[in-house]
């Protein structure tokens, strides 16, 4: 009995340790293959039986979360512009281009104002042959297509010029005097017509040999620009870093550092020139009032005089560039002020002879008077009248 005990016991022990490796294999396996295993019972061990039975087992079910959109964002609603809204024309190359658009992002909401995309890619003032601003400026003014007139340009003029016969290397003495005159041209047509015109200056370039040409150009557009009295906006400190240099970013509108320019080193992008339109409509609140219509320009006081000619430079200060007009701020003693009417239409008008003013006017206006400045006239003492008796009537 017991022997036959212990032959059963010996057994299972033996059955164990031979199962032993093969759940090692199974625990292996089951990584592999995720299956489910029927457990084996010491009478399976003994008797046999107990086959194993693999079932199948599902995958787990993972859902990602959907996120949560945003509702769009409603556009606004496109304001249409007045019949007398004020006719905002962006005259230059591609340049123009990118400002004429940031101009009508800026001006979206003014009923008042439209912006008139007048760009033209890969042009400029030496190609003539391609595109001639000269003739465009007549032809606009004479179809009276416009109010106030934007011009940006010079990207595509460090190239060689046709001057009748002559080839004029780009940037010599004569290529300068040539160009200038073409953009005095300009001016002169623009100007000729009493409509106001803003010409702004051209950026610091990415590669400092074409940076260095764009400077020199925009340095002779600023003369000839002065020269025809037009308005001159520079913007090269405006889209430089703090080495003074080209910089790819910058300070948008709100303070936050973006990019500014793009990858070609020479365009604005949409942030810079959103920031230049900014700037630009700080110089044309001096003609657009608001209300549509251009506001009341005063008179070149030197228009149609030999001095009107001659090339102002410019005044510094405050940061901003402004025209150095001194004709007229100063009224000499033998003259008298001009009427305000006078002032705007600039009539000089001859001063009557009796209208002179006299220094001896100054002594004989009596002590008191406004006019008398300290060195009036002491007036005489009245004399005291006797009482005189009155005769009785007879």
């Amino acid at each position: 009995m017991f022997r036959r005990l212990f032959i059963v016991v010996l057994l299972a022990l033996f059955a164990v340790g031979d199962l032993a490796p093969s759940l090692l294999v199974s625990q292996a396996s089951a990584q592999e293959q995720p299956v489910k295993k029927k457990r084996k019972t010491l009478m399976d061990l003994l008797f046999g039986g107990g086959e194993e039975e693999q079932q199948p087992v599902e995958a787990p079910v993972v859902t990602t979360p959907k996120k949560a959109s945003l509702p769009p964002v409603p556009e606004k609603p496109k304001v249409e512009k007045a019949l007398t809204a004020t006719r905002l024309a962006v005259f230059g190359d591609s340049m123009a281009v990118d400002v004429a658009k940031a101009l009508e992002r800026f001006y979206a909401e003014d009923p008042n104002i439209s912006v008139i995309n007048q760009g033209v890619g890969s042009s400029g003032f030496v190609r003539s042959d391609f595109f001639d601003w000269n003739k465009t400026a007549s032809e606009q003014v004479a179809a009276n297509s416009f109010d106030i007139a934007i011009m940006i340009v010079g990207i595509n003029d460090r190239q060689t010029m046709k001057a009748g016969e002559q080839s004029l290397k780009a940037l010599t003495p004569e290529w300068n005097a040539a160009y200038q005159e073409r953009i005095a041209a300009f001016v002169s047509d623009v100007r000729a017509a009493n409509k106001p015109l803003i010409w702004v200056g051209l950026p610091p370039m990415s590669k400092a040999d074409y940076s260095n040409a764009m400077g020199q150009i925009s340095g002779i557009q600023r003369l000839a620009v002065f020269g025809g009295g037009a308005e001159f906006v520079d913007i090269y400190d405006r889209f430089v870093g703090e080495d003074g240099k080209y910089s790819s970013s910058g300070p948008d509108l709100n303070g936050n550092r973006v990019r500014m320019r793009k990858d070609d080193g020479i365009h604005f992008s949409a942030a810079g020139a959103d920031k230049l339109a900014f700037y630009l409509s700080q110089t044309i609140k001096t003609y657009y009032s608001g209300s549509g219509g251009v506001t009341t320009e005063i008179a070149d006081a030197l228009a149609g005089t030999d001095a009107g000619l001659m090339v102002r430079p410019p005044y510094q200060g405050l940061g901003q560039t402004r025209l150095l007009e001194v004709a007229g701020a100063v009224i000499p003693l033998s003259a008298t002020p001009k009427r305000a009417t006078d002032l705007v239409t600039a009539i000089n008008a001859p001063v009557p002879v009796e209208d002179i003013f006299d220094v001896l006017q100054m002594i004989e206006a009596p002590v008191g008077r406004a006019d008398a400045f300290g060195v009036g006239k002491v007036p005489a003492e009245p004399e005291d009248d006797a009482a005189t008796p009155v005769a009785a009537a007879q």
